[in-house]
C-alpha cells in the first residue's frame, strides 16, 4: 500500500469517531506519535479529493460569533472503504 492510500485510511479512521473540522482532523493524527505527520498543504487536497470521491461528506456549520466551519464526516462508501484497509492489513 502507498503512502497516500495509509494518509487516506488515518483520515477516515479519525472521522469514523464523529463529524471534524480539518485542523482538528490534522491535530489528532498529528497527536498519534511521529510515525506520521499531517501538514495542512497536504490535509485539504485529501479531504477534497475524498470529498470528490464520496468518501466523506462536508457541510458548513455555523459558530457564534466566528465564522462558520467545514465539518468532514464520514460517508457509508468511507466506512466501506476504511473496512476493507483494514481487513487487508490484518
Amino acid at each position: 500500500m502507498d503512502f497516500r492510500g495509509d494518509l487516506d485510511a488515518l483520515i477516515l479512521g479519525v472521522l469514523m469517531q464523529g463529524g471534524l473540522h480539518g485542523y482538528e482532523i490534522s491535530r489528532r493524527i498529528n497527536a498519534e506519535g511521529e510515525a506520521v505527520r499531517v501538514k495542512e498543504s497536504q490535509l485539504y487536497p485529501i479531504l477534497h479529493r475524498l470529498e470528490a470521491e464520496q468518501l466523506i461528506v462536508a457541510d458548513w456549520v455555523p459558530q457564534e460569533g466566528k465564522p462558520a466551519r467545514k465539518v468532514y464526516r464520514l460517508t457509508d462508501a468511507g466506512r466501506t472503504v476504511l473496512t476493507k484497509k483494514q481487513e487487508n492489513w490484518s
